[in-house]
This record gives structure tokens, sequence and C-alpha cells, in this order.
């Protein structure tokens, strides 16, 4: 089985700490993992920086490159976004790419790079008006959206418990995209 290129981009939500093994997961199923993350999630996760990227084999991002540099993570075969909270899925869904995942998988939609995007939000969140337009444009653009059933179901605000957060989901999500 060949090797196949995933970006695996994480929001700052509860679940982004159980990272290193949904890493090994994806591993395991042949796929060769890069992490990027929104700037909350690295400063989150500031002190497994260093061992996330000797899990993958690649530096960690969540910024712009300068132009110029040259890109140090291949071409993505598949994206996963996951956990996608409020605001980044509101931004991609806006086409705002102040964040350097929102402006790749923006980009990644226009290419027809293959992705998948699970949030991890309440109901309080779910509530405004923008989440389920935003659910919707997600959708249209070709996006494997898992959200409700078979997905992430909005917890209670306060009440979330990262320890149910169906990473299998998304996980057999890109083994589908393949």
């Amino acid at each position: 089985m060949s090797t196949r290129i995933l970006y695996l981009f994480c929001s700052a939500a509860p679940p982004v700490f159980d990272v290193a093994q949904v890493i090994e997961k994806a591993q395991a199923a042949g796929w060769d993992v890069c992490l990027g993350l929104t700037p909350t999630a690295a400063r989150w996760l500031h002190e497994s920086l260093d061992d996330l990227a000797a899990l993958t084999g690649r530096p960690v991002r969540w910024d712009y490159r300068v132009p110029g540099q040259p890109d140090v993570w291949p071409r993505a075969d598949a994206i996963l976004v996951a956990p996608a909270t409020f605001n980044t899925v509101n931004a991609w869904a806006l086409g705002l790419t102040d964040k350097w995942i929102v402006g790749v998988v923006a980009e990644g939609i226009g290419k027809g790079t293959p992705i998948a995007m699970m949030p991890c939000v309440n109901w309080a969140y779910v509530a405004h008006p923008q989440f389920p337009k935003s659910i919707e444009t997600l959708r249209a653009a070709g996006v494997r959206v898992l959200y409700g059933e078979g997905g992430f179901v909005p917890n209670e605000p306060g009440k979330g418990d990262p320890s149910t957060y169906p990473w299998h989901a998304a996980l057999e999500a890109i083994a589908d995209l393949r």
C-alpha cells in the first residue's frame, strides 16, 4: 500500500489534546500525516510541539510561510479538519483566511482536494444563525461534513467531554476519501 499525505488540521477545542493518538491511528492506516494548528491550538500544545513534529516527521505548522520560502510539506492527498471550532467553520465558509489552516482549506476546495471536517461546538454556538449556513456552504462546496448523526453532535455549553469526541468517525471519513 502506498503512503498518501494527510493534512490534519486542528482548532483549539479540548479534543485537540488527543491529537498524538489520532496521528498514530492515521499512520497505522497508511497516511503520512502533516499536522497544522490554529495559533491558539499551537499555544495550547506548545509543550508537545516538538514531540508531535517527531511523531509526524515534519514540522507542525500554524502560520503562513514568508513569500519565497519553500514549502516544507508535500502536497496533500486529503485534508481532515477536526476538531473545527465555531470560528474555524464560519471563517472557512465565509472565506476569511487570516488563519493559515483556513487559507489552506479554502484553497483546497478550489484545487479539488478531498476534505472532511468535523466540528466541535456546543448547542449555544449552533443556535447562532451563521453556523447552519456555514455548514451548508461547506457541504455544497464538496466538503464531507461530519455533523449530526454519525459525526459530532453538539453538547451543552460547559458540559462537553473530550473523550467522547468521535475521532473514529473522522478517521473513517478520510479512509473513504482515499
